[in-house]
């Protein structure tokens, strides 16, 4: 059976359609805490004693994401292969919905105390594990519903969902940092993730919509899953294995100085007005949105 039998145009469409909207969703809700963390988090849920500590205190919390992120690659991973693409993205999107929103409700340390960083960091460990999920997850399905021949560009389409999610989180948090400070700080900055609940709404309905891939079907049918496929990956390839981390990795690390550290160094260090930092973020990431699937294109000559 070919990779993409059974795959029609519309339902390529479809699944890739799916694959953008929910990773946007999914990019939005884990950009949006990186962003909020160097001027909201450090002030409402850490000691305020030393501002300095504060600000790591907070990007530790974010950091801690990123740890979560290979566990939750590697529970989701596994079980979709065993039970379905489709079921595991669903799941993961709601994992990171709660955790958003919740985020958005969450208490101030004035007001519970040493609870509410506690909570915080809980809450950004499942942020990490739902997005260690999707993202694999969404790729892959793209990945496989996509013609032999444009792979590399079907596969790169989900990746736009990473550069509209922080177009998203950046331009949301411009807007309502231009409230008065007292009220951004107050209630103006959990608009973003309490009003993430509309999105993950929307991503639902629309992934309940999608059918599992071809490939996985033929998987099922067959029988020939293997009992844990992580195994079997790091035993057949363990050289590709090593390659795409250390890629990922040099990758992440300038990516994220750029997405998320930039925007509070402007602010605080070079003294540009922290509404235009986030414009200047947003701008960078709507250019992202047409040179991923450019590069994508390319990667398939």
């Amino acid at each position: 059976m070919a990779r993409n039998a059974g795959a029609s145009s519309r339902e390529l469409r479809r699944v890739v359609g799916a694959s953008v909207i929910g990773a946007t969703i999914e990019w939005y809700d884990f950009f949006l805490y990186g962003i909020v963390a160097g001027i909201v988090f450090n002030k409402l849920y850490f000691p305020a004693d030393d501002p300095v500590v504060s600000i790591l205190l907070a990007y530790t919390t974010f950091a801690v994401g990123f740890v979560a992120r290979p566990v939750g690659g590697l529970i989701f991973g596994h079980f979709g292969d065993k039970l379905g693409r489709k079921s595991m993205l669903i799941i993961t999107l709601m994992i990171m919905g709660v955790a958003t929103v919740a985020i958005g409700l969450l208490p101030t340390y004035q007001q519970i105390g040493i609870a509410a960083p506690i909570l915080l960091l809980l809450l950004r460990i499942a942020q990490g594990i739902g997005i260690g999920g999707e993202w694999g997850g969404a790729v892959l399905m793209a990945y496989e519903y996509a013609p032999e021949n444009k792979r590399g560009f079907f596969a790169s389409i989900p990746q736009i969902g990473l550069a509209l999610g922080l177009c998203l989180a950046s331009g949301v948090t411009a807007i309502v940092s231009m409230l008065p400070e007292e009220q951004f700080m107050s209630w103006g900055w959990r608009i973003g993730f309490v009003g993430s609940v509309v999105l993950i709404l929307v991503g639902m309905y629309i992934r309940l919509k999608v059918q599992e891939t071809p490939e996985f079907e033929e998987v099922k049918a067959s029988n020939k899953a293997a009992a844990i496929p992580f195994f079997v990956l790091l035993k057949e390839y363990p050289r590709n294995v090593l390659l795409g981390m250390g890629v990922r990795y040099i990758d992440g690390v300038f990516f994220n100085v750029f997405a998320v550290f930039s925007i509070v160094y402007l602010a605080n260090y070079v003294k540009v007005p922290r509404t235009t930092a986030l414009w200047l973020v947003t701008l960078a990431a709507f250019v992202m949105v047409f040179t991923i699937p450019m590069f994508g294109r390319l990667s398939d000559r």
